[in-house]
């Protein structure tokens, strides 16, 4: 029998599926927004360019994420691209039942008011183009309206359920 015919009729077990997914590193972001002027923010692993023109970039979160339903009335959010050295940022934006911009977290109100993380990589500030539900999460696609790199260093991956860095080859 060949892959091929088993694939019809087979369903994927999840924990099969989460080891397998779990040996693809992925960059880290933290997606911020303030909604009624209150900020929100999520680590995501999922972010992603789409298109260079239109500038637009896309990252998934949970339905049952308990952030994005004050997140998602914002009228724009900013991508804050995790440096090396930020996995205790990345944990703490993780967790529930926290406030995740209290200290040690030290940020900024950006141009339109999204909250900007300090010493991050980079920033995007996009603009909502489009919301897509997929699965058990939400697809969400922003129009980038802003770009600044502010250090071209390491960045933060997610690899085996854990933070770490990347190591270049020589």
């Amino acid at each position: 029998m060949t892959a091929v015919e088993t694939l019809p009729g087979s369903a994927v077990d999840a924990d099969g599926f989460r080891r397998a997914l779990a040996v693809h590193a992925a960059g880290v972001v933290i997606i911020t927004a303030q909604s009624d002027g209150i900020p929100a923010g999520l680590t995501a692993t999922s972010f992603s360019s789409v298109s260079l023109d239109p500038p637009l970039v896309s990252f998934y979160v949970d339905r049952s994420s308990t952030t994005w339903p004050s997140m998602r009335t914002a009228d724009h959010f900013a991508v804050n691209v995790l440096a090396s050295d930020q996995a205790e940022l990345a944990a703490r934006f993780a967790r529930k039942d926290i406030d995740r911009f209290a200290e040690p977290t030290r940020w900024r109100p950006g141009p339109l008011g999204a909250p900007l993380l300090q010493d991050v990589s980079a920033h995007l500030v996009c603009l909502p183009h489009d919301t897509v539900d997929v699965g058990d999460h939400l697809l969400v696609v922003g129009l980038v309206a802003e770009a600044r790199v502010h250090s071209a260093g390491r960045p933060l991956l997610y690899h085996q359920g854990r933070f770490g860095r990347f190591i270049a080859h020589p």
